[in-house]
């Protein structure tokens, strides 16, 4: 599988395999067509969820799409991670909903609490936080919160 994204992709960088798991970083620019590569190709049409990361050392962020296959049976106990990481100073990334719905409210929450902007997303809003929340992103690891 990693062959196949490194020949469609060159510039993909492999994190790690294992026999059930891929992780694989991918330029923002081309994590749209990649995804569709993955989905589409591959066989990869469940989003199973979007985790953000902040890495406040290297100033960026990572946003990660973990993704399961339904309608493969010989893949439907592989994980392929899909990577992407953007500078912490300006955090916007093309959304995926259009290729997973599922991703809408996953990337509502990573908006909401490490301040991602997701483009081209078709409800970037709230979800968890109450809609007086004046305060920076609470999963950002510069926050502090003020009970501390």
């Amino acid at each position: 599988m990693a062959d196949k994204v490194a020949g469609f992709l060159p510039s993909a960088k492999v994190d790690y395999i294992t026999p059930r798991r891929i992780k694989l970083t991918i330029p923002p620019v081309e994590i749209k067509s990649v995804a569709l590569f993955v989905r589409d190709t591959l066989g990869f049409d469940h989003l199973n969820v979007v985790a953000g990361t902040d890495y406040i050392q290297q100033g960026e962020f990572e946003v990660v799409y973990f993704l399961g296959s339904v309608s493969t049976p010989d893949q439907q106990d592989v994980v392929v991670q899909l990577a992407e990481r953007v500078k912490r100073d300006s955090p916007s990334v093309p959304s995926l909903t259009a290729v997973w719905g599922a991703a809408e409210y996953h990337e509502r929450e990573a908006f909401e609490m490490l301040g991602i902007q997701f483009e081209g997303h078709p409800d970037l809003r709230r979800l968890l936080l109450p809609e007086d929340w004046n305060d920076i992103p609470p999963l950002r690891k510069d926050y502090t919160s003020p009970g501390r």
